[in-house]
């Protein structure tokens, strides 16, 4: 990834925009003591992933006892534009450990 661009400072916690050297990647990621957290979307961009393969990795690392999804997935309220409107909507966002874990499973 490249230089973080901009920083804001939403309730509870930062936005950091990170953007490749080229300008093609973007990734919007939210710190929270100390803590990186990415949703499904960002894993996605992370990796180059379909949405698909990351939640059934996701649904393993759970399911595997890795990690307990009570204690590492956490809803973040985003306000994002659909057919040009503005929607408020609770999003799962999951710790930078967690994209470790999918990290290898979603080299296949």
């Amino acid at each position: 990834m490249g230089r973080v661009m901009t920083t804001e400072k939403p309730a509870g916690g930062q936005v950091l925009l990170y953007r490749s050297e080229d300008g093609r990647t973007k990734l919007d990621v939210r710190l929270e003591h100390e803590t990186v957290w990415l949703n499904q979307k960002q894993l996605t961009e992370l990796f180059g992933k379909a949405k698909g393969t990351i939640s059934e990795h996701i649904q393993h690392i759970f399911e595997d006892g890795e990690l307990d999804p009570a204690a590492t997935v956490r809803s973040f309220r985003t306000v994002q534009l659909e057919g040009g409107r503005e929607v408020t909507r609770d999003v799962e966002h999951y710790p930078a450990t967690l994209s470790w874990i999918v990290a290898p499973f979603s080299a296949h």
